[in-house]
């Protein structure tokens, strides 16, 4: 996917896996709109893309906020051709114990942001007659865990949201999938780690064999590559009719 003319805004990607993707992609030509909450994280990634030969532009978004979408989008010389809706935060505790100010804003971050950011892009992707949204959902999009009702929530949404993008943007060379990845070594889930000993009172080795590897047949974490070959796919040409889709990355998690 050697395409230099495309343009690929990715949310949360000053760290953890919108970092990753945003490495991966550059690498394979397209030009990279970076964006994260804090505009120095965005900047250092879009140097170090920059560094290795690729295109990147670094830029500030808070994706619960309609003035900030509205301002990215209208600052941008060019609208982006490709967005992947990977912002997220996680918080784990029982529902009893969970501050629902928290709950909020889990679900304001990765469901509602997915929704208006994508409502923002699409005009310009129907006129334009080309498009290609890339959620980044979870295996919690697909099973649960306990002490993660919001984030949970969250990515059983993403999954039900682009069931609906998909056929409401049918009719043009628009689609819209849901990538769910099992456990991906970022810092949150390094935090999940901590977290989830703290909650069960097991060891962190515990929780990473117990709890995130051992229900994966393949009992590994995914990597970056896997995530950002499977995204350049989905925005290539002949994934042209994959759409409405969760494209499950779990190690055979959910075959059993």
């Amino acid at each position: 996917m050697n395409n230099p003319s495309l343009r690929v805004l990715i949310t949360g990607a000053g760290s953890g896996i919108g970092a990753g993707i945003a490495r991966e992609l550059a690498r394979a030509g397209p030009q990279v709109i970076v964006t994260d909450l804090g505009l120095d994280a965005a900047s250092a990634i879009e140097s170090e893309i920059h560094a290795n030969g690729g295109q990147a532009q670094a830029a500030e978004l808070d994706v619960t906020s309609e003035t900030s979408v509205n301002t990215l989008l209208d600052g941008l010389q060019q609208p982006p051709d490709v967005v992947i809706n990977n912002a997220g935060i996680q918080h784990v505790a029982r529902l009893e114990e969970f501050p629902m100010e928290k709950w909020d804003q889990l679900v304001q971050i990765m469901l509602v942001g997915v929704a208006r950011l994508t409502r923002a892009v699409l005009p310009g992707m129907r006129e334009r007659g080309f498009g290609r949204v890339i959620n980044i959902g979870s295996i919690h999009s697909l099973v649960a865990s306990a002490y993660k009702s919001a984030y949970v929530a969250a990515k059983h949404g993403l999954i039900g949201f682009s069931r609906v993008l998909a056929l409401e943007t049918a009719d043009t060379d628009i689609t819209i999938n849901t990538v769910c990845p099992t456990y991906v070594k970022t810092p949150l889930v390094e935090k999940q780690i901590a977290d989830q000993a703290r909650v069960h009172g097991i060891s962190e080795d515990e929780v990473i064999e117990t709890i995130m590897l051992k229900p994966m047949p393949k009992g590994v974490f995914i990597s970056m590559e896997e995530l950002g070959g499977i995204c350049q796919f989905l925005i290539s040409p002949v994934a042209r009719n994959i759409t409405g889709q969760a494209i499950v990355v779990d190690g055979g998690w959910t075959v059993q």
